[in-house]
């Protein structure tokens, strides 16, 4: 997830002992902090072209699938929630939830219901972290799509979680017009998500 900085995504410590919550509470703002597999990852916050990239997507969707003007409706989506899967603590970019399997958000700090898509902005610093530890988790979880954006390179995966982990559906570039699942039912103008429109 985080994004282009000097630093790099890394476990924060070399010791056997598994990290806990209270470990990552003691992370610097300035980071965040996530657990995978028992071990404390920070990365550094997000660069701004990775945030306008995560905000033009939730613009994209929003109106149509969040709030059913121009779309199907039915989907909830949170910027960065903090995932409890276990004793794994995630943070992807984006998440989304189908309303029939989540009807209200709750007022916590952080939800241990899987979202049903999540989307990870990944940089060079975090691109390894995104594929080989997380998508793993969520894939386990049970999250059904996952999105891999890339603003370096300009460019869209699309995955689904098959039986034996991900397949990668589609990939997609530059200035296109996207239907992707699970948001099929509308075209996404890539162009936006890199500040180009």
């Amino acid at each position: 997830m985080r994004h282009e900085s000097v630093a790099t995504a890394k476990p924060m410590s070399q010791s056997k002992r598994r990290a806990t919550y209270k470990d990552l509470m003691e992370v610097p703002d300035t980071m965040v902090a996530e657990i995978l597999d028992g071990e404390l990852y920070g990365s550094p916050r997000p660069a701004m072209r990775h945030s306008l990239v995560a905000w033009e997507l939730a613009i994209q969707l929003g109106a149509p699938f969040g709030h059913g003007r121009g779309g199907p409706g039915g989907w909830w989506f949170l910027f960065a929630p903090e995932l409890h899967f276990g004793e794994d603590v995630l943070v992807p970019d984006l998440a989304g939830w189908r309303r029939d399997r989540l009807p209200v958000i709750p007022d916590t700090p952080a939800i241990s219901l899987a979202p049903d898509w999540i989307c990870e902005v990944v940089s060079a610093s975090t691109e390894r972290m995104d594929r080989v530890r997380k998508l793993p988790i969520y894939a386990r979880e049970g999250v059904g799509r996952a999105w891999l954006i890339n603003p370096q390179t300009r460019t869209l995966e699309v995955f689904r979680r098959g039986e034996d982990g991900w397949v990668l559906l589609s990939t997609h570039g530059g200035d296109e017009s996207v239907r992707a699942e699970p948001f099929e039912a509308l075209a996404l103008a890539l162009s936006e998500l890199w500040g180009d429109a």
